[in-house]
């Protein structure tokens, strides 16, 4: 009995100077996790930019299905923050300034510990290569849980490399799935609309989209002007040798407006024209794909298409409707040439009467038996 006793109180010592020995290490942590991901740098910056896809890839919230997760009214860019909250877990992180394709910088705040995070994104051959760093101090739970797993790294580096993995997958998954429907010839209605052109690079259209549409939300709004559907897209001309289109960047409005002098905003109408419908399902960087698709199709089944211009693209689910690549929507309408119709030209033939020759009286001989 004595010796359980002596035993007890040499647990408890042993206790109480561990307890000391791990509240006495210090707490500052500095860990650093990189992997190239098998995306365009601007494709994985913007898609880490967004808070709503962290559940997909972060595996702290992926391995814990009590985890309720939550976001701030723009969970994009600077200012926006995510919260995660389960039965032995709780967590905030808020952006703080952005560098378009280049940086994110953050401060989280995760089980009591309070750390300063710092992501970079540098192109490189197999994709990008992001960098994902943590500096902070942890409290004394996480000493404890940094110490049983043989440090601090061991502890929250695991963190950041199991998630840089879900981030190549997700990524390659969202990238690379996608389909194409030619849907057939359908008649399409008249719009009004604004709208913005110049000529740009094909390669930039996803970019100068990103600019010019909210640009034009941003007019309809300031003058009260009523959105009547989706953004779209009047690409005048195609050439894909030269990378170049003359592109007009459209807001459908109700009705038909006139806007000022000088304004690079402008009114217009699309008067309604019979097309050739190809449905894009997945990442718009999949355009030109689809419009092979759709010239296979016109020759196999001898389609003019490009009366008036080349095609129209319709963004009927984008990422303001998802964040996921892969569901996107985009309906492509290509204005098909109207048949030119030759009237038949009907020829009057007019016989001359001719009398006809007397016939010859027979013979005699010719009926003598």
């Amino acid at each position: 009995m004595r010796i359980i006793k002596y035993l007890f109180l040499l647990f408890l010592l042993s206790l109480v100077a561990l307890t000391i020995y791990i509240a006495t290490q210090k707490g500052n942590f500095t860990i650093e996790s990189s992997k190239v991901i098998n995306s365009p740098k601007a494709t994985v910056f913007n898609y880490v930019n967004d808070y709503k896809n962290w559940p997909k890839f972060s595996s702290w919230i992926l391995s814990d299905s009590s985890l309720n997760t939550s976001f701030s009214p723009s969970s994009i860019g600077a200012g926006s923050t995510f919260t995660w909250e389960g039965v032995n877990d709780k967590g905030s992180i808020k952006t703080l300034r952005t560098v378009a394709n280049d940086s994110i910088i953050q401060k989280m705040e995760f089980k009591d510990t309070s750390s300063d995070v710092y992501l970079s994104f540098k192109d490189t051959i197999g994709g990008t290569k992001v960098t994902w760093k943590s500096e902070g101090k942890m409290d004394f739970v996480l000493k404890v849980i940094s110490f049983f797993n043989l440090g601090t790294k061991n502890t929250l580096i695991k963190n950041y490399d199991k998630s840089l993995v879900n981030l190549d997958k997700t990524l390659d998954y969202e990238n690379t799935t996608f389909s194409i429907i030619i849907n057939g010839i359908v008649k399409k209605t008249e719009t009004y609309y604004l709208r913005q052109s110049f000529t740009s690079k094909i390669s930039d259209i996803t970019k100068n989209a990103n600019a010019v549409f909210p640009k034009i939300i941003s007019f309809c709004k300031t003058n009260n002007i009523a959105q009547n559907g989706r953004p779209f897209i009047i690409y005048q001309t195609y050439d894909t040798i030269k990378d170049l289109t003359r592109v007009s960047f459209c807001i459908p409005i109700k009705e038909q407006i006139f806007t000022s002098a000088g304004s690079d905003i402008l009114s217009g109408k699309l008067v309604s024209f019979e097309a050739l419908k190809t449905s894009l399902k997945g990442n718009t960087s999949y355009r030109n794909k689809a419009l092979a698709e759709t010239t296979k199709y016109t020759s196999a089944n001898h389609i003019q298409t490009g009366s008036t211009f080349s095609h129209l693209e319709i963004f009927t689910i984008g990422k303001n409707e998802t964040h996921s690549p892969s569901k996107w929507l985009t309906e492509i309408y290509f204005p098909i040439k109207p048949k030119v119709i030759i009237p038949k030209v009907y020829k009057k033939v007019v016989k001359d009467t001719v009398a006809p020759a007397p016939s010859p009286k027979p013979n005699e001989s010719e009926f003598d038996f």
